[in-house]
């Protein structure tokens, strides 16, 4: 069956209760706007977006091990039988196996990344140009504070609209594979909002994370354009010294297109010719997605952990395919 996910549904407990995947993303399972396919009698839940022809989907099964593959196959079946052709996006290495194993094209699309907090200092000669920004941030009066949500929709509201008006007149908001504020799901995240002179200027949206490296994941993170220098990273070190005062063992910093790329990665059977698109798309495809913008802003960090994500397509590398998961994504 296929039905929308909310809080309440078997999604929540799925993701944190069968993790073997160690998916730091399984959280946006729960975004507004996915769909969830589960079986009578099999312990798991697998959810995905429609969009044209394709149905994509999101990780893989969040399934009991003796349920994993016949949800999968069920899925398969279930999708097929509407027209649609399955691919699957944001998969482990271990979903990227099964996937192979049922002649699915699975190729590495990018990586995750995480730092391990109890051991996590900003000190030392690595971290001096980061200090430096946060300082500045915090100089030109920024205060950060962790906020309900409901108690600053305008605020959120004004931050969103600034910073999609910088991005020019065809932005869209991203979906699916990022994170959200609000909704059912709202309760469980955590968010981090930061003013200068009581004015709402930029924000961070912490979504849990299950499993060995359990702890959050840096989500949905927005800015003013004409704000401080160093704003998401001053809002970014407060987060981190509230998660470690907690006894937060991992910050993830999600899933990021195009990097982390490394043939040894690759399963047998991938596609040489997607390879070589990622690694494009890597150089020249800004456009597309800030892959290296975004990379940039996650090496700050120094992550302890890269941990590489799969694209699996149903048969052979289709571009038609992978542009479906940007229009899953809104991306145009």
């Amino acid at each position: 069956m296929s039905a929308i996910v909310d809080a309440d549904s078997p999604i929540l407990r799925a993701v944190r209760t069968h993790t073997q995947a160690e998916n730091a993303s399984s959280f946006l399972a729960l975004n507004t706007g996915n769909s969830v396919f589960t079986v009578p009698d099999l312990d798991g839940v697998i959810v995905y977006r429609r969009t044209g022809r394709y149905a994509v989907q999101l990780g893989g099964p969040f399934a009991a091990p003796d349920a994993y593959d016949t949800l999968l196959d069920r899925f398969h079946e279930h999708v097929r039988e509407q027209g649609l052709r399955p691919v699957g996006v944001q998969l482990q290495r271990h979903d990227a196996e099964r996937y192979a194993a049922r002649g699915f094209t699975v190729n590495q699309m990018g990586a995750s990344w995480a730092v391990r907090l109890p051991e996590f200092s900003l000190r030392g000669s690595r971290f001096m140009q980061l200090r430096n920004k946060i300082s500045r941030a915090f100089r030109n009066g920024l205060q950060v504070e962790e906020v309900p949500a409901e108690n600053c929709r305008e605020a959120l509201a004004a931050i969103d609209d600034a910073w999609l008006g910088s991005k020019g007149e065809q932005a869209r908001p991203l979906e699916f594979l990022v994170g959200q504020v609000g909704g059912d799901a709202q309760r469980h995240r955590r968010l981090f909002v930061g003013t200068i002179d009581d004015a709402p200027v930029a924000y961070i949206s912490y979504s849990p994370v299950f499993g060995t490296r359990a702890g959050w994941m840096h989500d949905l993170s927005r800015r003013v354009p004409s704000g401080s220098p160093g704003l998401m990273e001053a809002i970014n070190s407060f987060a981190i010294e509230r998660f470690r005062e907690e006894g937060v063992e991992w910050l993830h910093f999600g899933f990021t297109p195009f990097t982390g790329l490394d043939v040894s990665n690759e399963l047998p059977g991938h596609s040489p010719a997607f390879q070589w698109l990622m690694h494009f798309l890597w150089e020249h495809g800004e456009g597309l997605y800030p892959a290296q913008t975004q990379l940039a802003y996650k090496h700050k960090w120094a992550p302890d952990a890269t941990l590489p994500e799969y694209v699996a397509f149903d048969g052979g590398a289709s571009l038609a395919a992978f542009a479906h998961i940007f229009r899953a994504c809104n991306a145009f």
